[in-house]
């Protein structure tokens, strides 16, 4: 199976004839929901299959994989984060749809399409991000950046000491004794 940037499937012969169709492909640089971006290291695998299961139904399977860019939640560094992530969706040919379009009705969800050329990137995008964790550390132990002067402490001692905030710190003065 030959790998192919085009993030596309032609179910031509599928609608056709029935049975599978596969293929495989990568997704280079990052993905992308509206403005935001998820910068990629290197790029990301996909694969997916396509079956018929009858009438004009067909059932998507696939996978994405590759290592995301996060921001590191306390010193803001670039994290690598591997991602494997799985998907499967029910569709429908629907002839002369122009686009793909989302389904619930009941406890029924499906993705109506009606052109051979099925755009797989929203698929991929949103398995991929959708696994994403919500927050990464760069590593176990990491020191964050100064809040007074905004160094990273995982390079430099800029020598300022965190404040600690205790809700009863106020009350050291009123009793000194203590």
């Amino acid at each position: 199976m030959e790998h192919r940037e085009v993030a596309s499937i032609n179910l031509a012969r599928l609608l056709r004839e029935g049975g599978t169709a596969r293929a495989a492909g990568v997704v280079r640089e990052a993905f992308r929901v509206g403005e935001e971006r998820f910068p990629l290291e290197g790029e990301a695998t996909w694969k997916v299959a396509v079956s018929a299961v009858g009438g004009d139904e067909y059932w998507l399977s696939g996978e994405v994989e590759g290592v995301v860019l996060m921001e590191c939640r306390r010193c803001l560094k670039p994290t690598p984060t591997p991602i494997h992530a799985h998907f499967q969706h029910l569709l429908r040919y629907q002839q002369g749809l122009s686009e793909v379009v989302f389904h619930e009705e009941a406890e029924e969800e499906y993705y109506a399409f009606g052109e051979p050329d099925l755009n797989l990137l929203p698929f991929l995008t949103e398995a991929f991000v959708t696994e994403m964790p919500y927050t990464v550390l760069c590593q176990e132990g990491c020191k964050g950046l100064c809040p007074v002067c905004g160094a990273d402490r995982n390079l430099v001692d800029c020598g300022h000491e965190p404040e600690v905030h205790h809700p009863f710190l106020g009350l050291k003065d009123l009793l000194p004794e203590l």
